[in-house]
């Protein structure tokens, strides 16, 4: 009979590459860590791991079960949570995933009206841009991921999808750039700008939009790391665009926003798992997040 607990042992091995590395993640030691495994092969009858000094690899045999554990695993903590909260919430977690601009804006206030409202439910957070937010929630590494979307897709068809805001780009300029003052700006009037690009799906996405207005920009500077791009503009190194959600996290010190033509906007949402969102912990805190929307500066 295969156990939950094994196969939570069998994917930390997986994916940290060796028994010793497994136990830290778990906090448990590595003799434990053997024994929990030699007990899953004999459940299973068959080998799952091959160790060739210091490396270990997953079989044909284990990487078919570790596939299957995500699905298992995630049905799991649905169920353990949902028991949990029958008690009316006096226990249990909820597990967040949110980009970085989500969780210094609609984050904290969201889990202080949980806190408020239900002081024993635990809630944690990790940060993590979509698509890599996405994958966490499917592979029951958390139970709500904020993310975002430019425009309506059916990646997220088998997901609960919760609106939260949409949120509008602005560009950012340096002060005392030719378009510091302005009421709003023509994005190809900034063809001949160099220009700073933010996360990977960000980064796309201006591309697209620059190449519909009729050019290609010249991005010399890309990072993730919204603060980053308002240093770089306000050290006159570049123009950028920027959600209003990541302009009110960052003092944008140096720097002018201005509105943006065509106008271009973003859908913040917040996903979970069908089974997740009966969870009431869960569906609480789909309640506070869509409470906190309001406060969080976009429109």
């Amino acid at each position: 009979m295969i156990e939950a607990r094994h196969l939570r042992v069998l994917r930390a091995v997986a994916t940290s590459g060796s028994y010793s590395a497994a136990a830290r993640e778990l906090g448990c030691t590595q003799p434990a860590v053997s024994q929990q495994m030699k007990a899953l092969e004999q459940s299973t009858g068959t080998p799952l791991l091959v160790r060739t000094g210091r490396e270990t690899r997953l079989t044909e045999a284990g990487e078919a079960l570790v596939r299957h554990a995500a699905g298992i695993l995630a049905g799991l903590t649905a169920a353990e949570e949902e028991v949990a909260a029958i008690a009316g919430l006096r226990a249990g977690r909820v597990r967040l995933v949110s980009f970085p601009s989500g969780s210094s804006t609609l984050v904290p206030t969201a889990v202080a009206a949980m806190r408020a409202d239900h002081p024993g439910t635990r809630v944690s957070l990790v940060e993590a841009e979509p698509p890599r937010s996405v994958e966490m929630l499917r592979e029951g590494e958390c139970d709500i991921a904020l993310a975002f979307r430019y425009e309506a897709s059916p990646e997220w068809d088998d997901l609960v999808v919760r609106p939260l805001l949409t949120d509008r780009l602005v560009g950012l300029v340096p002060e005392g750039h030719p378009f510091a003052d302005a009421d709003e700006v023509g994005i190809g009037t900034l063809a001949e700008e160099p220009w700073i690009a933010g996360c990977p799906r960000c980064r796309r996405h201006l591309v697209e939009v620059c190449e519909a207005a009729g050019f290609t920009p010249r991005i010399d500077f890309a990072t993730d790391d919204y603060p980053a791009v308002v240093g770089l503009v306000g050290a006159g190194l570049g123009v950028a665009v920027l959600p209003e959600l990541a302009v009110e996290s960052v003092r944008p010190k140096g720097t002018r926003a201005v509105r943006v033509t065509p106008e271009v906007r973003r859908e913040v949402v917040a996903l979970t798992l069908p089974d997740l969102a009966q969870v009431p912990a869960v569906a609480a805190m789909l309640d506070r997040l869509e409470g906190a929307a309001p406060f969080a500066g976009a429109d």
